[in-house]
Protein backbone atom coordinates (compact mmCIF):
# COMPACT_ATOMS: atom_id res chain seq x y z
CA UNK A 1 0.00 0.00 0.00
CA UNK A 2 1.28 3.53 -0.93
CA UNK A 3 0.68 6.91 0.73
CA UNK A 4 -1.02 8.34 -2.62
CA UNK A 5 -3.42 4.66 -2.22
CA UNK A 6 -5.03 5.48 1.21
CA UNK A 7 -7.31 8.62 0.94
CA UNK A 8 -9.56 6.50 -1.45
CA UNK A 9 -9.35 3.40 0.37
CA UNK A 10 -10.35 5.47 3.48
CA UNK A 11 -13.07 6.93 1.50
CA UNK A 12 -14.59 4.15 0.45
CA UNK A 13 -14.14 2.52 3.73
CA UNK A 14 -15.82 5.57 5.50
CA UNK A 15 -19.03 4.42 3.05
CA UNK A 16 -18.88 0.98 4.01
CA UNK A 17 -18.57 0.48 7.48
CA UNK A 18 -20.76 3.95 8.55
CA UNK A 19 -23.54 2.13 9.89
CA UNK A 20 -21.74 -0.20 12.01
CA UNK A 21 -19.92 2.29 14.03
CA UNK A 22 -19.90 5.78 15.56
CA UNK A 23 -19.01 8.70 14.42
CA UNK A 24 -17.13 9.55 17.60
CA UNK A 25 -16.70 12.95 19.49
CA UNK A 26 -13.92 15.28 18.41
CA UNK A 27 -14.17 17.19 21.78
CA UNK A 28 -12.52 20.42 22.72
CA UNK A 29 -10.30 19.93 26.04
CA UNK A 30 -10.49 23.45 28.23
CA UNK A 31 -7.17 22.33 30.20
CA UNK A 32 -5.35 21.53 27.85
CA UNK A 33 -6.17 24.21 25.21
CA UNK A 34 -5.29 26.49 28.41
CA UNK A 35 -2.04 24.79 29.00
CA UNK A 36 -0.99 24.70 25.02
CA UNK A 37 -2.15 28.44 24.15
CA UNK A 38 -4.16 27.17 21.38
CA UNK A 39 -6.92 24.40 20.52
CA UNK A 40 -6.96 21.29 21.64
CA UNK A 41 -9.55 18.56 21.38
CA UNK A 42 -9.63 14.68 21.99
CA UNK A 43 -10.87 12.27 19.34
CA UNK A 44 -13.18 10.13 21.88
CA UNK A 45 -12.36 6.58 20.21
CA UNK A 46 -13.06 5.13 23.90
CA UNK A 47 -16.87 5.62 22.94
CA UNK A 48 -16.52 3.37 20.21
CA UNK A 49 -18.31 0.13 19.55
CA UNK A 50 -15.85 -2.38 21.12
CA UNK A 51 -14.52 0.33 22.89
CA UNK A 52 -12.00 1.12 20.72
CA UNK A 53 -11.00 2.61 17.29
CA UNK A 54 -9.88 -1.12 16.08
CA UNK A 55 -13.82 -1.58 15.32
CA UNK A 56 -13.05 0.43 12.51
CA UNK A 57 -10.30 -1.50 10.58
CA UNK A 58 -11.84 -5.07 11.93
CA UNK A 59 -15.39 -3.96 10.30
CA UNK A 60 -13.81 -2.68 6.89
CA UNK A 61 -11.74 -5.89 6.63
CA UNK A 62 -14.55 -8.41 7.55
CA UNK A 63 -17.18 -6.32 5.36
CA UNK A 64 -14.10 -6.26 2.39
CA UNK A 65 -14.24 -10.14 2.04
CA UNK A 66 -15.90 -12.49 -0.09
CA UNK A 67 -18.61 -14.95 1.30
CA UNK A 68 -16.09 -17.60 0.17
CA UNK A 69 -13.71 -16.02 2.47
CA UNK A 70 -16.08 -15.49 5.27
CA UNK A 71 -17.28 -19.19 4.81
CA UNK A 72 -14.34 -20.54 5.60
CA UNK A 73 -13.65 -19.22 9.34
CA UNK A 74 -11.69 -16.29 10.32
CA UNK A 75 -8.40 -16.29 12.39
CA UNK A 76 -6.51 -13.30 14.08
CA UNK A 77 -4.17 -12.01 16.50
CA UNK A 78 -4.60 -9.69 19.11
CA UNK A 79 -3.60 -8.24 22.49
CA UNK A 80 -7.27 -7.62 23.18
CA UNK A 81 -8.91 -4.78 21.34
CA UNK A 82 -8.54 -5.98 17.69
CA UNK A 83 -10.11 -9.09 18.82
CA UNK A 84 -12.71 -7.89 19.96
CA UNK A 85 -13.44 -5.57 17.40
CA UNK A 86 -13.16 -8.44 14.77
CA UNK A 87 -15.71 -10.46 17.21
CA UNK A 88 -18.14 -7.83 16.83
CA UNK A 89 -17.43 -7.63 12.46
CA UNK A 90 -18.20 -11.01 12.27
CA UNK A 91 -21.28 -11.22 14.19
CA UNK A 92 -22.40 -8.80 11.98
CA UNK A 93 -22.10 -11.45 9.02
CA UNK A 94 -22.78 -13.78 10.89
CA UNK A 95 -18.87 -15.78 10.70
CA UNK A 96 -17.45 -17.75 13.08
CA UNK A 97 -14.03 -16.66 14.54
CA UNK A 98 -10.81 -17.54 16.65
CA UNK A 99 -8.21 -15.33 18.16
CA UNK A 100 -4.82 -15.33 19.26
CA UNK A 101 -3.76 -13.55 22.56
CA UNK A 102 -0.98 -13.82 24.51
CA UNK A 103 -1.45 -14.89 28.23
CA UNK A 104 -0.97 -11.84 29.57
CA UNK A 105 -3.91 -10.22 27.79
CA UNK A 106 -6.04 -8.44 30.46
CA UNK A 107 -8.82 -10.62 31.82
CA UNK A 108 -11.81 -7.49 30.32
CA UNK A 109 -10.36 -7.48 27.03
CA UNK A 110 -10.68 -11.45 26.83
CA UNK A 111 -14.13 -11.16 28.79
CA UNK A 112 -14.90 -8.60 26.00
CA UNK A 113 -14.09 -11.26 22.87
CA UNK A 114 -15.99 -14.21 24.45
CA UNK A 115 -18.97 -11.87 24.77
CA UNK A 116 -19.11 -11.32 21.33
CA UNK A 117 -18.82 -14.86 20.42
CA UNK A 118 -15.23 -15.78 19.37
CA UNK A 119 -13.06 -18.29 20.66
CA UNK A 120 -9.93 -17.57 22.10
CA UNK A 121 -6.77 -19.32 22.13
CA UNK A 122 -3.52 -18.44 23.81
CA UNK A 123 -0.33 -17.85 23.24
CA UNK A 124 3.10 -17.77 25.14
CA UNK A 125 4.83 -14.58 24.04
CA UNK A 126 3.52 -11.11 23.18
CA UNK A 127 1.09 -10.07 20.39
CA UNK A 128 3.89 -10.26 17.75
CA UNK A 129 4.12 -13.94 18.19
CA UNK A 130 0.67 -14.03 18.67
CA UNK A 131 0.29 -13.21 15.00
CA UNK A 132 2.97 -15.23 13.68
CA UNK A 133 0.81 -18.53 15.35
CA UNK A 134 -2.79 -17.04 14.36
CA UNK A 135 -0.89 -16.64 10.53
CA UNK A 136 0.72 -19.87 10.61
CA UNK A 137 -2.79 -21.37 12.13
CA UNK A 138 -4.66 -20.12 8.76
CA UNK A 139 -2.76 -21.74 6.04
CA UNK A 140 -2.78 -24.94 8.42
CA UNK A 141 -6.50 -25.49 8.74
CA UNK A 142 -7.55 -23.17 5.31
CA UNK A 143 -8.81 -20.05 7.40
CA UNK A 144 -8.78 -16.59 6.45
CA UNK A 145 -6.30 -14.79 8.64
CA UNK A 146 -6.92 -10.90 9.56
CA UNK A 147 -3.75 -9.09 10.38
CA UNK A 148 -4.17 -6.45 13.20
CA UNK A 149 -2.45 -3.94 11.09
CA UNK A 150 -0.77 -5.32 8.43
CA UNK A 151 -3.36 -5.04 5.96
CA UNK A 152 -4.76 -2.27 3.41
CA UNK A 153 -8.30 -2.93 4.21
CA UNK A 154 -7.77 -2.44 7.94
CA UNK A 155 -5.39 0.65 7.51
CA UNK A 156 -8.27 2.49 5.46
CA UNK A 157 -10.57 1.59 8.24
CA UNK A 158 -8.62 3.02 11.15
CA UNK A 159 -7.85 5.81 8.63
CA UNK A 160 -11.69 6.77 8.87
CA UNK A 161 -11.08 8.28 12.05
CA UNK A 162 -8.90 10.89 9.87
CA UNK A 163 -11.60 11.94 8.11
CA UNK A 164 -14.04 13.08 10.30
CA UNK A 165 -11.01 15.04 12.59
CA UNK A 166 -10.84 16.76 9.04
CA UNK A 167 -14.60 17.32 9.64
CA UNK A 168 -14.70 18.42 12.63
CA UNK A 169 -11.75 20.27 12.62
CA UNK A 170 -10.59 21.65 9.04
CA UNK A 171 -7.77 23.82 10.09
CA UNK A 172 -6.60 21.19 12.16
CA UNK A 173 -2.56 21.99 12.46
CA UNK A 174 -1.11 18.32 14.44
CA UNK A 175 -2.55 15.56 15.68
CA UNK A 176 -1.13 12.87 18.38
CA UNK A 177 -1.76 9.32 17.77
CA UNK A 178 -0.67 6.45 19.77
CA UNK A 179 1.28 3.57 17.77
CA UNK A 180 1.27 -0.29 18.84
CA UNK A 181 1.81 -1.84 14.85
CA UNK A 182 1.27 1.04 12.99
CA UNK A 183 -2.51 0.71 11.15
CA UNK A 184 -3.94 3.02 13.18
CA UNK A 185 -1.18 6.36 12.32
CA UNK A 186 -0.59 5.15 9.00
CA UNK A 187 -4.58 5.66 8.35
CA UNK A 188 -4.76 8.41 9.88
CA UNK A 189 -1.94 10.05 8.56
CA UNK A 190 -1.86 8.71 4.92
CA UNK A 191 -5.37 10.10 4.51
CA UNK A 192 -5.36 13.56 6.57
CA UNK A 193 -1.09 14.30 4.69
CA UNK A 194 -3.23 14.00 1.01
CA UNK A 195 -5.97 15.90 2.16
CA UNK A 196 -4.08 18.72 4.21
CA UNK A 197 -0.11 18.34 3.47
CA UNK A 198 0.93 20.94 5.89
CA UNK A 199 -0.59 18.87 9.21
CA UNK A 200 1.94 17.12 11.36
CA UNK A 201 1.63 13.95 13.02
CA UNK A 202 3.19 13.13 16.06
CA UNK A 203 3.59 9.72 17.02
CA UNK A 204 3.48 8.21 20.34
CA UNK A 205 4.90 5.02 22.33
CA UNK A 206 5.80 3.90 25.89
CA UNK A 207 9.65 4.41 26.64
CA UNK A 208 9.35 0.47 27.54
CA UNK A 209 7.68 -0.91 24.09
CA UNK A 210 7.90 0.84 21.17
CA UNK A 211 8.84 -1.66 18.70
CA UNK A 212 7.73 0.37 15.47
CA UNK A 213 9.34 3.58 16.61
CA UNK A 214 12.54 1.89 17.02
CA UNK A 215 12.21 0.02 12.95
CA UNK A 216 11.53 3.24 11.78
CA UNK A 217 14.74 4.39 12.64
CA UNK A 218 16.74 1.62 11.88
CA UNK A 219 15.11 1.13 8.44
CA UNK A 220 14.15 -2.01 9.17
CA UNK A 221 11.81 -4.30 11.08
CA UNK A 222 13.53 -4.70 14.80
CA UNK A 223 12.55 -8.27 16.10
CA UNK A 224 14.73 -7.78 19.38
CA UNK A 225 13.50 -4.64 21.04
CA UNK A 226 14.16 -5.40 24.29
CA UNK A 227 10.56 -4.87 25.34
CA UNK A 228 9.27 -4.31 29.52
CA UNK A 229 5.77 -4.28 30.73
CA UNK A 230 4.21 -1.29 30.51
CA UNK A 231 0.40 0.08 31.06
CA UNK A 232 -0.20 0.33 27.52
CA UNK A 233 -0.59 -3.35 26.89
CA UNK A 234 -2.51 -2.02 23.24
CA UNK A 235 0.02 -0.77 21.73
CA UNK A 236 2.62 -3.47 23.34
CA UNK A 237 4.58 -6.49 21.17
CA UNK A 238 6.48 -6.89 18.09
CA UNK A 239 5.74 -5.76 14.35
CA UNK A 240 5.30 -8.76 11.91
CA UNK A 241 8.17 -8.92 9.35
CA UNK A 242 7.51 -7.09 5.94
CA UNK A 243 4.41 -4.81 7.72
CA UNK A 244 3.50 -2.34 5.13
CA UNK A 245 3.43 0.41 8.19
CA UNK A 246 6.97 0.24 8.37
CA UNK A 247 7.45 2.43 5.00
CA UNK A 248 4.20 4.35 6.07
CA UNK A 249 5.02 5.40 9.15
CA UNK A 250 8.89 6.12 8.21
CA UNK A 251 7.65 8.28 5.18
CA UNK A 252 4.46 9.95 7.37
CA UNK A 253 5.43 10.63 11.14
CA UNK A 254 6.67 13.75 11.63
CA UNK A 255 7.56 13.22 15.21
CA UNK A 256 7.77 10.45 17.36
CA UNK A 257 7.38 10.91 21.01
CA UNK A 258 8.69 8.03 23.91
CA UNK A 259 6.93 8.48 26.91
CA UNK A 260 7.27 6.75 30.70
CA UNK A 261 4.84 4.61 32.77
CA UNK A 262 4.19 7.38 35.13
CA UNK A 263 3.71 9.89 32.70
CA UNK A 264 0.71 7.14 30.87
CA UNK A 265 -0.47 6.88 34.42
CA UNK A 266 -1.03 10.53 34.95
CA UNK A 267 -2.67 11.04 31.53
CA UNK A 268 -5.09 8.30 32.63
CA UNK A 269 -5.76 10.09 35.86
CA UNK A 270 -6.07 13.59 33.85
CA UNK A 271 -8.79 12.25 32.09
CA UNK A 272 -10.73 11.03 34.34
CA UNK A 273 -10.06 13.86 36.69
CA UNK A 274 -10.40 16.59 34.18
CA UNK A 275 -12.19 15.40 31.20
CA UNK A 276 -14.39 12.83 33.07
CA UNK A 277 -13.49 9.96 30.31
CA UNK A 278 -12.00 6.37 31.34
CA UNK A 279 -9.37 5.78 29.45
CA UNK A 280 -6.81 2.42 28.98
CA UNK A 281 -3.06 2.65 29.08
CA UNK A 282 -2.80 3.20 25.04
CA UNK A 283 -5.05 6.16 24.94
CA UNK A 284 -2.86 7.44 28.03
CA UNK A 285 0.40 7.48 25.94
CA UNK A 286 -1.49 9.86 23.41
CA UNK A 287 -2.36 12.53 25.48
CA UNK A 288 0.88 11.77 27.75
CA UNK A 289 3.27 12.28 24.46
CA UNK A 290 1.21 15.65 23.71
CA UNK A 291 2.65 16.82 27.32
CA UNK A 292 5.69 15.91 27.15
CA UNK A 293 6.39 17.43 24.11
CA UNK A 294 4.22 20.61 25.56
CA UNK A 295 7.22 21.13 28.08
CA UNK A 296 9.67 20.37 25.60
CA UNK A 297 8.81 22.89 22.66
CA UNK A 298 5.64 24.74 23.31
CA UNK A 299 5.80 25.97 20.18
CA UNK A 300 5.22 22.34 18.63
CA UNK A 301 1.20 23.26 19.15
CA UNK A 302 1.40 27.14 18.90
CA UNK A 303 -1.53 28.47 16.75
CA UNK A 304 -2.18 25.43 15.28
CA UNK A 305 -5.36 23.50 16.09
CA UNK A 306 -4.39 19.84 17.79
CA UNK A 307 -6.42 16.63 18.25
CA UNK A 308 -5.62 14.01 20.22
CA UNK A 309 -6.90 10.25 19.52
CA UNK A 310 -7.87 8.70 22.42
CA UNK A 311 -7.71 5.25 21.13
CA UNK A 312 -9.79 2.99 23.31
CA UNK A 313 -11.39 2.59 27.50
CA UNK A 314 -10.87 -1.00 28.29
CA UNK A 315 -8.90 -1.61 30.90
CA UNK A 316 -8.94 -3.80 34.16
CA UNK A 317 -10.45 -2.60 37.02
CA UNK A 318 -8.00 -3.35 39.12
CA UNK A 319 -4.66 -1.55 37.37
CA UNK A 320 -7.67 1.31 37.17
CA UNK A 321 -8.01 1.50 40.62
CA UNK A 322 -4.29 1.24 41.50
CA UNK A 323 -4.03 4.23 39.21
CA UNK A 324 -6.34 6.18 40.13
CA UNK A 325 -5.76 5.52 43.99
Amino acid sequence: MRPDEIPAAVEAAHGRIARHIIETPLRRSPALSLKAGADVALKLENVQVTSSFKARGATNKVMSLSAGERARGIVTASSGNHGAATAHALGATGTKGLVFIPRTTPEVKVAAIRMLGAEVRFHDGDSGGAEIAARQHAEENGLTFISPYNDPDVIAGQGTIGLEILKAMPDVGTVVVSVGGGGLISGIAGYLKARKPDVRIIGASPANDHALCLSVKAGRVVEHVGARDTLSDGTAGGVEPEAITLPLAAALVDDWVLVSEEEIADAMRFALSSESQMIEGAAGVAIAAFGKRLAEAPQTYRGRRTAIVVCGSRIDPKKLTSIIR
